[in-house]
């Protein structure tokens, strides 16, 4: 049987320039801007002038340019993803950047002029018929009413974006991809990424060799990302006295439609159950034959048994029988990421780190990134990103204002295909020794996503917050302030050493997208409740579950949870899921003790 070589298992981008490559990008670019030019001329002014058919006339104009320019920044983002130290893709990327906010801007006047109508006017409007793929879109638009500024004032913040908070965020983007870690044994430097995966090797010396080379790796442009930090929390700062949020996680919030009160009981409720991870690294102590873990302990491998490497083949095998034994809709969609080149796999010099789905737009489909090093990790991983991607597939018809889900939501997919691959996996271990490595490596997931996310949340709360009091923050101080928020989530059961510091300054989420982490634990606890329901329903949820996600964003979080029978609204949610999660550890407890027993005796 032939096997597939990782290295072509490449993504084909030319679906969204028409093959056309950077000159299909301009011609789109050129197209977008003379339309988005003649709808401004036609509409500006006016928008409070429109009729039912003339809003939803607009509204398809709109969409449609918003496909081509969609296309276009997508192309030149995926581009770059996969190669950062190529000057060409970074100055495509710029160049679609700028022309990009150039049409943005001509454009602004829309969502102003609706936001500035009054409800009786808007509400008419939106009993309009037409707008089945606009009236959610339209909806939250106006809740940004109290934070809007002037056309002529968001046109500037919108074009400086480009030479201001957009151009930090690719520096950080550059420095981190360049960054290499010097391993012992190793032929050359090895990628942050490829280092980063060996923390979970069995071997103690090892681990703690790599975490001392990381963070060596880590230290000559430290100052650079820490500036880079500084200026972007002091940008937002900025931004939200502008616009007048309370808080600098209000506007966060306020995109993924909860309330700034609704996230702080998600956070408590998180804190408040600190124990659950810290009960798991004391047993893992136990495990590992250690009195106490450090940091670059908490993802060894614990089996026993050296890991399984799984080829590509064998990855895609298990993920798609995973979701066809759920769906065979469900595993017909995901085999097109394989067959269509929508996905790019292989670890390469210059390319972004970590994992990523693109919903790109309608019109075309979604693309997976992966950095494949073929770890049982990188199985579940592939799993999880086609859950991005088949969320945005099945969600393709609500269109571009619609597709995307609010953060808080968009992990749902992801965990869902994670846990049914999970599953198969914990179902095929034929040793004590091998369950409790999935177990493990389950609750260790978990901690990831609900826990580690919330005390990286309660990170960025706390530099945000010393940012806007003290101003700019040393490398020192932010060591400080994360080795605080790591300590909190840690207790007693993990040494946070000195050299972990500095760790924070990787991490795309509080560059890039501030405030977002708290949506990986949202989502892990909502999807958990989702496949709770799966189990109590068996086949008959199915249809409930491909229905959720072909919702998009069309409807509110609480509404598009409740087609899943799941009420946010109720106050013993987040403690509903936080149970499950107790369940997984109470699992691998007793995977642990099994494991033990066998060794003693």
């Amino acid at each position: 049987m032939s096997t597939t070589d990782l290295d072509t298992v490449a993504w084909d981008l030319d679906p969204l320039v028409d093959g056309e490559g950077a000159a299909g990008a301009d011609r789109f670019l050129d197209e977008a801007d003379q339309r988005a030019s003649a709808f401004s001329a036609q509409h500006a002014g006016r928008v409070a002038d429109l009729d039912g058919p003339g809003l939803v006339a607009a509204l398809t104009e709109l969409s449609g340019i918003g496909e081509l320019v969609g296309r276009v920044g997508n192309y030149a983002m995926l581009r770059f993803a996969t190669d950062t130290a190529d000057p060409a893709n970074g100055a495509l990327l710029q160049r679609v950047q700028e022309r990009g906010t150039g049409i943005e801007t001509q454009l602004l006047f829309f969502d102003l002029e609706w936001a500035a109508l009054d409800d009786a006017r808007a509400d008419e409007l939106l009993a309009a018929d037409g707008l089945d793929t606009f009236r959610h879109y339209l909806r939250t638009a106006r809740r940004y009413r109290p934070h809007l500024l002037t056309e002529p004032e968001e046109k500037l913040l919108a074009e400086k974006s480009v030479t201001g908070r957009d151009a930090w965020s690719r520096l950080f983007s550059e420095v981190t991809s360049a960054i290499k870690v010097d391993l012992d044994g190793a032929d050359e430097a090895v990628p942050l990424d490829v280092a980063l995966s060996q923390l979970m090797s069995p071997d103690r010396e090892l681990r703690a060799h790599v975490a001392e080379r990381v963070s060596t790796a880590l230290e000559p442009t430290l100052r650079i990302r820490a500036y880079i930090f500084n200026t972007l929390m002091a940008d937002k700062a900025t931004d939200d006295r502008l616009r007048n949020y309370p808080s600098w996680i209000s506007s966060r919030n306020l995109s993924n439609e909860a309330s700034d009160e609704s996230v702080q009981a998600l956070v408590t409720a998180v804190r408040d159950a600190y124990e659950l991870p810290r009960r798991w690294y004391r047993l893992k102590a136990r495990l590992l034959g250690i009195e106490r873990l450090a940091d670059y302990d908490r993802m060894a491998a614990v089996g026993g048994e050296e890991e399984k490497a799984y080829d590509w083949d064998e990855a895609k095998d298990i993920v798609l029988s995973s979701f066809g034994d759920f769906s065979t809709v469900m595993k017909d969609g995901a085999a097109r990421f394989f067959d269509e080149q929508w996905i790019d796999a292989p670890v390469r010099p210059a390319k972004r780190g970590g994992a990523f789905c693109a919903y790109t737009v309608p019109s075309v489909h979604p693309y997976v990134m992966l950095n494949y090093t073929s770890k049982r990790r990188d199985v579940l991983t592939l799993a999880h990103e086609l859950g991005h991607g088949l969320h945005a597939y099945f969600a393709r018809d609500r269109g571009v204002f619609e597709q995307h889900t609010p953060l808080t939501l968009a992990e749902t997919a992801s965990v869902f295909g994670e846990t049914l691959v999970f599953a198969r996996l914990l179902d095929e271990a034929e040793t004590p020794a091998s369950r409790l490595a999935l177990l493990a490596e389950n609750i260790e997931g978990s901690i990831a996503t609900v826990f580690r996310q919330v005390a990286m949340n309660r990170f960025e709360d706390l530099a945000h917050t010393a940012r806007r009091e003290e101003g700019e923050l040393s490398v020192e101080r932010i060591g400080e302030l994360w080795k605080e928020s790591q300590e909190e989530l840690l207790g007693d059961a993990v040494e946070v050493t000195d050299g972990y510091k500095t760790w924070w300054s990787y991490v795309p989420h509080f560059i890039g997208t501030p405030g977002y982490v708290y949506a990986y634990a949202y989502g892990q606890l909502l999807a958990l409740s989702v496949y709770g329901k799966y189990r109590a329903e068996g086949e008959g949820f199915v249809d409930k579950y491909i229905e959720l996600l072909s919702a998009g964003g069309s409807k509110s979080p609480e509404e598009l949870a409740a087609i899943a029978g799941l009420d946010l609204t109720d106050p013993g949610f987040w403690g509903a899921g936080l149970d499950l999660v107790r369940e997984q550890l109470e699992l691998a407890e007793k995977a642990v003790e099994e494991v033990l027993a066998q060794r003693e005796g």
